[in-house]
């Protein structure tokens, strides 16, 4: 049995107003989907990198050798590999001062590293806060549509002497679909936002206890090597 109404014939009759939030809907839609599979790669290659990259460096590699590998890198360090070459670059450097203390080369260490930091978990949330704002007002907006086209529907039958439900159903139907858009796109946006969220804590967690652990060490090389002047 075929329906009356046809989803593209009701989209095609809605009004002016009512198409634009549609067609506003389904762009944010489109560019949240393209968000969603931009950060689940990147999210994804940094949680992977970062794995092979603790590996390596609790090997018992020399630091200094491990230093050069990175730095030899075409590709700028990334991850735990910056906050790494962050670290071991100003260490280096108070190292090599005429008068370094254990404290200050620690401080300096830290500091950088913390910047790093800052650095690698903007790039990771970069675009989390777009995948939000279309997961918290899509359905607002696509609610606007649908009250709307209601009001516009309600307006035309007022001009009419007698009301059938023919009348009635498809000025409700078109104006319903703006709704339905409006959650369409919102849906995917709130999951991927929580999922990404979520996995970039775990990254910064992670991140934060390489940072304290890389310190410790770097703190017993700062202290023997005072002790050694």
């Amino acid at each position: 049995m075929e329906s009356g109404l046809n989803f593209i014939d009701l989209i095609l009759k809605a009004s002016l107003l009512v198409q634009l939030v549609m067609l506003t809907l389904v762009g944010m839609s489109i560019a949240s989907w393209a968000i969603i599979f931009q950060r689940k790669g990147i999210i994804g290659r940094a949680v992977t990198e970062a794995r092979e990259f603790e590996r390596k460096f609790w090997s018992g590699m020399d630091l200094s050798k491990l230093y050069s590998e990175v730095s030899a890198k075409a590709a700028p360090a990334a991850g735990l590999e910056a906050l790494f070459a962050a670290g071991f670059k100003e260490f280096a450097r108070h190292k090599k001062s005429s008068t370094p203390s254990a404290g200050m080369m620690i401080e300096g260490t830290h500091r950088s590293m913390r910047v790093a930091l800052s650095r690698e978990i903007e790039k990771l949330e970069s675009g989390l806060s777009f995948l939000a704002t279309v997961g918290s007002i899509s359905p607002y907006i696509g609610l606007f549509g649908t009250v709307w086209g209601i009001m516009n529907a309600f307006i035309a039958l007022g001009e009419v002497k007698q009301a059938t439900l023919q009348m009635v159903a498809p000025g409700i139907a078109e104006a319903l679909i703006a709704t339905a858009m409006g959650l369409f796109a919102a849906i995917p946006a709130v999951m991927a936002y929580n999922r990404f969220a979520k996995n970039v804590e775990r990254a910064e967690t992670q991140y934060v206890n390489f940072m304290e652990e890389f310190s410790n060490i770097l703190h017993r090389q700062a202290a023997n090597s005072v002790e050694a002047k």
